[in-house]
């Protein structure tokens, strides 16, 4: 346990969701896939305070189903089981029996409610899970060999190339409170709420309503403001788990640390959505672009997703092209009003629009900003005092390549 001062929130190093006390993780190769992980669990010692945000596909996947209506029970889950290869999505009545099932072998073997238990899944639509498989893997996933948070990271990746993870400790009433999460997503990101998968666990205090309203804020500021390609998954999700063990006073709105305990929520999360930015199928660049000056927080959220998910500019910086236009007729069709004459655009730190008009720029200054890993794209509106940032992935000619292939 290392020493944190008040109200000071510091990044763990290789943390994730076992970070918290009282959870652990762990991962298993069930057949799912040809070699690689593909069913993964995360387990309170206690139920556990349980939000989530879901995603607006109308077609909405069995196990999200199943999931919601069990935390509806009690506001509360003790564990999780995911997982990869086969999203169970567009599968009908087997489907959803299927995610039941799931369900309750993990609910029977961890002697647990079937309440107790989120299922989801994420992977390839319209196929049926194997459950046989399934039921094998949790028969054996709770041996020791098997535990682990880097397992469970690992089961629940599709097209990812790499595990994703952060953990941040502060101090709240004298407790080190502690927030960790793991994350999947590579393609078909486009959130309102991506095939995005995501798990917080905190062994904060703090009731439902309070944990769903934060998680609904810094969602709004972190996941749901990442663009890959523009499509939204039928199986998307965000789980945050709280089973109170840090043992400080209820956190809601009106705690004095209550701000502490959200910007330890956003700062996991915000890590975690940029690693699924930049892990976008056949990306080579992450992109961040920062709105100033807006009218309100939703004004600035909005142009932000439109020019990072302006397929126009993601191409124009993979070819490291500085073609400012296709960024200001981003923001022109965001649906927010502004005002073109305000409008001021920088590549980095070279100003390439000023007050709605181009501006002289080394077009091989700026070429050779765009060559670099992590992109930032800052744009001033001039209207007003509020901001957003918004994250995404150049589009590569392997992108396609990916997604022509997925399924074979």
């Amino acid at each position: 346990m290392q020493a944190v001062k008040t109200n000071e929130i510091v990044g763990v190093k290789d943390g994730g969701v076992t970070t918290p006390l009282g959870f652990k993780a762990g991962g298993i190769h069930c057949g799912l896939r040809k070699t690689r992980l593909d069913l993964g669990y995360v387990l309170s010692d206690v139920p556990a305070v349980t939000a989530g945000v879901y995603t607006t596909n109308q077609f909405q996947a069995p196990p999200l189903k199943v999931t919601q209506e069990s935390i509806a029970v009690e506001k509360k889950i003790q564990a999780v089981l995911v997982n990869s290869a086969v999203a169970n999505a567009c599968t009908g009545t087997q489907g959803l029996a299927d995610a039941y099932e799931m369900q309750q072998v993990f609910a029977e073997e961890l002697g647990v409610a079937n309440h107790h238990v989120a299922v989801t899944s994420t992977g390839l639509i319209g196929v049926h899970l194997p459950m046989e498989k399934i039921k094998s893997g949790v028969k054996n996933i709770l041996a020791e060999k098997h535990e682990g948070a880097v397992n469970f990271e690992e089961a629940i990746l599709t097209t990812d190339t790499t595990v994703k993870h952060h953990a941040v400790q502060f101090e709240i009433d004298g407790k080190l409170i502690s927030i960790g999460g793991a994350a999947k997503g590579s393609g078909m990101i486009h959130p309102n709420m991506a095939t995005m998968l995501g798990f917080i666990t905190t062994d904060a205090n703090i009731a439902h309503d309070n944990l769903q309203a934060a998680l609904r804020k810094v969602t709004d500021e972190t996941f749901n403001m990442i663009t890959v390609d523009g499509d939204t998954s039928t199986n998307d999700m965000v789980l945050t788990l709280a089973n109170g063990k840090a043992d400080n006073e209820p956190l809601n709105e009106n705690h004095p640390d209550w701000d502490v305990f959200l910007q330890g929520l956003k700062t996991v999360c915000a890590s975690l959505a940029k690693k699924i930015a930049r892990d976008g199928e056949g990306a080579t660049k992450l992109i961040e672009v920062h709105v100033k000056g807006a009218t309100s927080g939703t004004a600035a959220r909005a142009v932000g997703k439109a020019v990072i998910s302006s397929n126009l500019v993601k191409t124009a910086i993979y070819g490291t092209d500085p073609n400012w236009g296709r960024i200001v007729c981003a923001i022109g069709y965001s649906g927010e009003k502004v005002e073109p004459e305000k409008v001021s655009v920088s590549l980095g730190e070279i100003p390439v629009v000023i007050n709605g008009l181009p501006c002289p720029f080394s077009e091989e200054e700026a070429s050779n900003y765009l060559k670099q890993e992590n992109v930032h794209i800052y744009v001033e509106l001039n209207q007003g005092e509020h901001e957003a940032t918004a994250w995404g992935c150049d589009l590569s000619y392997d992108y396609v390549k990916i997604n022509a292939s997925y399924r074979t």
